[in-house]
């Protein structure tokens, strides 16, 4: 007898169709049925579907986590705490035991090489009049990360109110994901990109003409939790996914997917450059240090 749980995420479908396929592998009796969107419309869906009674989903997996913590507030979230979370740093783990984090997103900058630009350094650099018309951003309305990224840049020292305004005098052209901002790099039509890191570096992989540039300040970042909803009627399936998530190899299959992986056992891809990550973070008092050396995370 095969079960079914439903997962709705905003992962790319290449990407989570991996993962689902290496799960299945293990769990040939469970079949995962997936519904997959931008955040800002997961969100919405589930909106609805509360309204209307009943959440369809089992498992939510999304770069969001104030929604994370809003639903818990709300009941939406079963509690769940999969054994691998131990392995994990304190603050990736919500204490109370109803959603954890996968993965950790930074965003930075993104260039055409071919565009004959001069590679911005830092994000105040993006608000340079030399930029105006030239840059590309994801829509914060559809981009959890976008969303996120605003917040944090308003509490920057440096960036703040003054350097928003400057950059949206820029009139960057907002684009409907951060996928999308590393296509329209890529091809050329727009010279500079803000983008999520894994955007960046898988494009870089297939050899698209395009640099990275991790900020000066630092770079703000998500880290796309997992929560089993409360309603689900297939709960012992869906922790069985959770758990792959968490895994080593489900933590492998993330880094080989470009992501920085949150298993401290679990390294990224080999060249990963030094990053400094902006607080404050999607969870509170969370400090990450990831150098040439080592990935580690660390109070």
């Amino acid at each position: 007898m095969t079960t079914t749980i439903t997962l709705y995420t905003s992962e790319p479908p290449h990407k989570i169709d991996r993962t689902i396929e290496a799960f299945t592998k293990h769990n040939p009796g469970i079949k995962v049925q997936l519904f997959r969107a931008p955040t800002g419309e997961l969100k919405s869906k589930i909106e609805a579907e509360a309204l209307a009674g009943q959440i369809k989903a089992d498992v939510l997996l999304a770069a969001d986590a104030p929604t994370f913590e809003r639903y818990k507030q709300q009941g939406r979230l079963l509690k769940y705490r999969p054994a691998d979370a131990r392995l994990l740093h304190r603050d990736l783990v919500d204490p109370d035991g109803y959603y954890v984090a996968t993965r950790i997103i930074p965003t930075v900058i993104c260039y055409n090489t071919n565009a004959g630009v001069l590679a911005p350094r830092s994000w105040k650099a993006l608000a340079e009049t030399r930029f105006f018309n030239r840059i590309a951003i994801a829509s914060p309305r559809i981009s959890a990360a976008s969303a996120h990224n605003t917040t944090i840049w308003r509490t920057t020292p440096r960036l703040g109110r003054p350097w928003l305004e400057a950059l949206s005098a820029n009139q960057p052209r907002v684009a409907y994901s951060n996928s999308w901002v590393g296509e329209l790099v890529g091809a050329g039509l727009c010279e500079v990109g803000i983008v999520t890191d894994h955007v960046a570096r898988e494009l870089v992989a297939k050899g698209a003409p395009i640099g990275i540039s991790y900020p000066s300040e630092g770079s703000p970042f998500v880290t796309q939790p997992v929560a089993i909803i409360a309603t689900t009627r297939v709960a012992d399936a869906a922790k069985l996914f959770v758990n792959f998530l968490l895994s080593q190899e489900g933590q492998q299959i993330a880094a080989e997917q470009h992501y920085l992986p949150v298993r401290p056992d679990v390294q990224p891809l080999k060249g990963f450059p030094g990053i400094k990550l902006l607080p404050p973070n999607p969870l509170p008092n969370m400090t990450i240090r990831i150098d040439r050396r080592e990935h580690a995370l660390a109070s």
